[in-house]
Parts: C-alpha cells; sequence; structure tokens
C-alpha cells in the first residue's frame, strides 16, 4: 500500500518546517489512516459472513446478534459499559462517540441505556458500513454517524451530554485540538471518558518507526500528558485507570483471532496485506508484551 511505503521512509520534519509542509504532513497521515481502516481485517462484509456462518437471518438481525462482532476495540461490551458508567451515560443523554469505526459501541450504548447516540469517524467506508450495520438492527432512530475530522468536528458548542471513545486517538497526532474540540462540544458539568493507548517505558527509533509505520500511531502519549491537556482545558479527572495488564490478554487473543480470518482478508484485500497486518499486529502486541505500550482509562468532567 502506498501510505505503509511512505511512513517506511518518514523523517519528521525540522522544527522550522513551514506551516504548508506540516498540514501536507498532516493531510499524508490522514489519508494513511483512512487507507489503514479500508483494508482493515474487522468490516462489515466480514462481520455479516461470520453472523450468517453462525445462522442467523441477515435480514431480522438484532443488536444481541450484533454485538458478538462488531465491537472492534478492547474488551467487548463490557468495557463499552465501563466507559458509560464513567461518563454517566443515561436513557436522556445524546452521546457523542469519537472515532466510532464500525458503530459497535455506539449500537451498543442505545440498545442498553436508551440513548441517543451520534458517532463521528473520519474514515468514509467505517461511517457507511456503520450505517447499514445499524439499519439492519433497527437502531438507526436513535443512532446516526458522520464523516468528519475529530480534531475539526461539524457539531455546536455544548452540544452533547457525554463524549465517549475507545482506542482511537492513537491515531491523531495533534491531541491538544482533539482535547479542545471534545471539551468544546460536550455540555458543562458532563464527562469525556475513553481509553487509548499510552507509553509506559521508551522505544527505540526502529520500534517508534515501525508502530507509524504498520500501525499509522505516531508515538504515543503518556497518560499524564492527556490529563495535563484535560486540565489545561478546565477538567477535572475524575478517573485515570491502568488497563495494561488486562490488555496484554486481549491484544494476545485478538492476534490469534485475525490470524483466524486468514481467509476471508486474503479473498477482500489480497495475501500481501494480510501478511502485512499479520507483521504489523505481531509487532503492536510486542510493544505491549514488553511493557513499552500500555492502555488507561480515564475519565474527565468539563467545569
Amino acid at each position: 500500500m502506498e501510505f505503509i511505503s511512505f511512513f517506511e521512509h518518514y523523517v519528521p520534519p525540522k522544527p522550522d518546517v513551514c506551516l504548508v509542509e506540516a498540514e501536507s504532513l498532516n493531510d499524508l497521515h490522514q489519508s494513511g489512516v483512512i487507507g489503514f481502516y479500508d483494508t482493515h481485517p474487522i468490516n462489515e462484509e466480514e462481520i455479516l459472513t461470520k453472523l450468517a456462518a453462525r445462522g442467523a437471518n441477515l435480514d431480522a438481525l438484532t443488536e444481541a446478534d450484533l454485538k458478538d462482532f462488531d465491537q472492534d476495540h478492547y474488551g467487548g461490551t463490557d468495557a463499552v459499559n465501563a466507559l458509560a458508567d464513567a461518563a454517566g451515560v443515561r436513557a436522556d443523554h445524546h452521546v457523542l462517540d469519537v472515532c466510532s469505526g464500525m458503530g459497535g459501541p455506539a449500537r451498543w450504548l442505545a440498545h442498553r441505556y436508551g440513548c441517543r447516540v451520534t458517532g463521528i469517524d473520519l474514515t468514509t467506508s467505517r461511517v457507511e458500513g456503520a450505517t447499514r450495520l445499524t439499519r439492519r438492527v433497527g437502531l438507526d432512530s436513535r443512532v446516526e454517524f458522520k464523516q468528519g475530522d475529530a480534531t475539526a468536528m461539524p457539531f455546536a458548542d455544548a452540544a452533547f451530554d457525554a463524549v465517549v471513545s475507545q482506542e482511537a486517538w492513537c491515531h491523531i497526532p495533534d491531541k491538544r485540538s482533539l482535547i479542545a474540540e471534545c471539551v468544546r462540544v460536550v455540555r458543562p458539568r458532563c464527562v469525556i471518558a475513553f481509553t487509548d493507548i499510552v507509553s509506559l517505558a521508551r522505544m527505540d527509533p526502529e520500534e517508534e518507526r515501525r508502530l507509524l509505520a504498520e500501525m499509522l500511531i505516531p508515538r504515543p502519549p503518556l497518560v499524564r500528558e492527556y490529563t495535563q491537556l484535560l486540565g489545561e482545558a478546565s477538567c477535572a479527572i475524575e478517573q485515570s485507570i491502568d488497563l495494561s495488564d488486562k490488555w496484554i490478554a486481549i491484544l494476545m487473543a485478538r492476534l490469534q483471532m485475525y490470524r483466524s480470518l486468514r481467509d476471508t482478508t486474503i479473498a477482500k484485500f489480497g495475501e500481501a496485506r494480510y501478511l502485512e497486518y499479520d507483521r504489523a499486529y505481531s509487532h503492536f502486541v510486542g510493544l505491549f508484551v514488553k511493557r513499552k505500550l500500555g492502555g488507561f482509562r480515564v475519565a474527565a468532567r468539563k467545569a
């Protein structure tokens, strides 16, 4: 893929790089992220194939059918529930899911809590797939998805009662703008709750290069960098929970799960993409095993 070959030879710009060059690099990074998720092993077709193999009626799906296959994050619906509890989600809330992917968490929130949910994602194919899956399970009156940039969201100030996200902000280099936008769109005294990948120990240059080249993840922040940005944005930290140990087992299981999708991945994207992703994800999981990467759940309340 072109986005992989670029980042394999990526050299960070000098500090005096002009704004136009910086914007071009950001655009290229966003294109890489879009390409990464356009060819992700978990996709609408794969989800429906798994459901059909289980014997589900694809013309009469329920959220109970879908929830076992569409939670493309760590920990399934239990993790969504923990995030919703941290955010204090209620039936009368309108929740924003930032970087909503295939829409699994958004659908589950609407199903379990009865709330309205809007998801925003950079990748058009994920937005379209999430919309179709939502329609299949009859949740489209309460759940919608929009294509957009999380650092410049197309929503009014104070439009939402809670903001949630799961393991997606790692792809976004500009964490300050991301946090500022989440704070802008949530109502006063409401909560931003998210899980994300963080740095636990210094990676060597080759590990950092591969993480960027293969997983489209620039150097993950320390958890204190997230909490500092939230504090600077007038948010009070209510929860900061280390999930690193739990995630190691989950990630190792996910690596085997992705390998079980070999045939469907090759059929859709080709053997080269399967092997490329397997190499990338193996390295990624290895960084968790070596305790260089970890995971945290953070919840912060806007003033």
